[in-house]
């Protein structure tokens, strides 16, 4: 049995020391958190032990560490617990830059310890769905991904709206398109306070022509967390705040004519016009109910004991932190397309 220790008492935090309770394979060791009252409620609820410093937390013989605290204390957090020969699991996102992630990637890869970045919605049963469909070819090629992710707060001043809600969204259409992510570009306003987005428009431009929409805003009467993907044989949408349907497939789209030499894919030129519409059926599939917090505290546990590597492991962060720091370069720059070379990034050294 793996112990496990928790840092920050904030929003994520009490969901991870819930999730690591109920968790049969780990134990819930200690909690850390700067406020004393905080970490007297979590004693109320919980037999643990509780600190404000950190460096006792990691002395205290723990495993690993689930850092959720403000985005400006992951990387000093982590690096702190790595030294210390600790594997880690950091929610969203990451780090608050790129080069950042990448020493907090090379300090793991040269410990041979789990790095893992909290991307819940990886884990999410729907979200899983929509990539088994993407890998059995049921979407087809992938024109588009629009992400709307909505609500009336809250509010934050350390970070962004961009930085706040996107890594969710960006993480998604990741896991979902087949091609690298190559241009950003992003507009934004700020009514609340000064300099601090609330509502914001991102585009991300793939290398193979398909594009990525993401709208989050902290200013909208609704709350709303939608995803719809426009392939060239289905189409989907994915509802997070429904209940009972998930998911919505729709057997939709153009039945193009292709020309007599052409390979039969559509993409052609037309040898009649207008095209034909395909009308289909609408499938709603069953969705497991697993929780997506579970889900992903159970794969670090996995991932620690097996010494495999996470589905959303360090790299998988440092993409997420490359678009967001992009997307915060246009969002100055007049909505100006910002080039993305991961790859060359990656070949930095730190």
């Amino acid at each position: 049995m793996l112990n496990i220790g928790i840092a920050g008492c904030g929003y994520w935090g009490p969901k991870h020391i819930r999730v690591c309770s109920e968790i049969k394979e780990a134990r819930l060791a200690q909690v850390c958190d700067l406020d004393t009252a905080k970490l007297q409620q979590v004693r109320s609820q919980y037999p643990v032990e509780t600190t404000t410093r950190f460096d006792q937390m990691l002395e205290s013989g723990i495993d690993a560490v689930i850092i959720a605290t403000p985005v400006n204390t992951h990387f000093k957090l982590a690096k702190q617990a790595l030294l210390s020969n600790k594997h880690v699991l950091i929610e969203k996102p990451m780090t608050a830059s790129s080069r950042e992630a990448m020493e907090l990637i090379e300090l793991a890869e040269k410990r041979g310890l789990v790095l893992m970045a909290g991307h819940t919605f990886e884990y999410n049963p729907a979200v899983v769905y929509l990539q088994q469909m993407k890998k059995n070819g049921d979407l087809g090629e992938i024109y588009t991904i629009d992400s709307d992710r909505l609500n009336l707060g809250l509010f934050r001043q350390d970070v962004n709206v961009l930085w706040d809600l996107a890594p969710h969204d960006i993480s998604i259409i990741l896991s979902l398109m087949d091609a690298d992510p190559v241009a950003v570009s992003a507009r934004g306003m700020y009514h609340i306070e000064p300099g601090v987005y609330d509502v914001v428009y991102m585009e991300i431009m793939f290398a193979n022509g398909a594009m990525g929409h993401v709208h989050v805003s902290w200013l909208h009467p609704r709350k709303i967390r939608q995803t719809t993907i426009v392939g060239s044989r289905k189409m989907a949408v994915y509802d997070d705040v429904s209940e009972n349907e998930k998911i919505h497939i729709y057997d939709k789209g153009l039945a193009l004519p292709s020309s007599p030499n052409g390979n039969g894919n559509g993409r052609e030129k037309f040898s009649a016009w207008p095209p034909n519409y395909r009308y289909g059926e609408v499938v709603i599939p069953y969705i497991s109910n697993a929780e997506p917090l579970k889900v992903e505290f159970s794969h670090f546990i996995e991932c620690i004991s097996k010494g495999t590597v996470p589905r959303s492991d360090g790299w998988s962060g440092l993409k997420v932190i490359s678009i967001l720091e992009s997307a915060n370069k246009s969002l100055r720059n007049e909505s100006q397309w910002e080039p993305l070379n991961i790859k060359e990034l990656a070949a930095v050294k730190i």
